[in-house]
């Protein structure tokens, strides 16, 4: 399923689709966010699409449902171990690994455990860009749950410098719910993480879905719209010569 798919169901806005495709050839750090069966996983593969073709992607899965049609993609999966505890593989370990393959880009399908440190702390010592998703009901606490997994990890580190740290990596979440209604799955926001002020996440939200009702058949009629406040990054689109990229979404970027 790709993002054209999407924005045929419903899911996405013509306008957030062309901002996050921008988003992720800008190497922004995107965590998709949601609860289960919200379709973070299709999102996920969605959005990989938008990765330009000559990048070298390295896909990290706890079971393998990702697939990438860049030619320049290697697949790493975990692996249960045998009956004598030997032959396991865990996420972290894949992770570990992956930073020795000299990727562009990492996708995490999903972060559960300790490797949340791994992908925290590479995020933000050159290798931006990366994807993932997480269990979480809100922007905050999808950020909340990454620093309580980074506390996971085997390596101790202080609650305030696991919070700085992914703090400093996220870039934005993008928000996934399920209507229960009509079984549609929509994104519901996608917000920008703003660092942190006096201890605490701060938030930008650039598009918020707005509910219009419902039709005859009772389908839900809502529509994913920028909330009209630009985001940190606003001058980085032209600045990287993106000008033709930019159709819907121009209010979004600084010249």
């Amino acid at each position: 399923m790709n993002l054209d798919e999407l924005v045929r169901l419903g899911s996405v806005s013509e306008a957030a689709r062309e901002f996050l495709e921008i988003c992720v050839r800008l190497h922004k750090n995107i965590i998709v966010a949601g609860g289960t069966g919200t379709g973070k996983t299709s999102l996920l593969n969605a959005l990989s699409t938008a990765v330009p073709s000559e990048e070298r992607i390295v896909v990290i899965e706890d079971s393998s449902e990702l697939r990438l049609k860049q030619p320049h993609t290697l697949y790493l999966e975990a692996q249960q171990a045998d009956t004598y505890g030997k032959g396991g593989l865990s996420i972290r370990q894949l992770f570990v690994a992956s930073l020795r393959m000299r990727p562009d880009r990492i996708i995490v399908g999903e972060v559960r455990g300790g490797e949340a440190l791994d992908m925290i702390q590479s995020m933000i010592s050159g290798h931006a860009g990366s994807l993932t998703t997480v269990h979480a009901s809100t922007p905050r606490d999808a950020m909340v749950r990454l620093e309580t997994l980074s506390l996971m990890s085997d390596v101790s580190i202080p609650i305030y410098v696991a919070r700085a740290q992914v703090a400093s990596a996220i870039h934005l979440i993008v928000q996934l719910s399920r209507f229960s209604e009509d079984g549609s799955r929509r994104i519901t926001r996608i917000t920008e993480a703003c660092g942190l002020e006096n201890d605490n996440y701060i938030f930008r939200d650039l598009f918020v879905l707005k509910m219009q009702g419902k039709s005859r058949e009772g389908q839900v009629i809502a529509e994913l719209k920028p909330t009209g406040i630009q985001p940190t990054f606003a001058e980085e689109a032209y600045d990287q010569g993106m000008d033709d990229r930019i159709r819907l979404t121009g209010a979004l970027w600084k010249k």
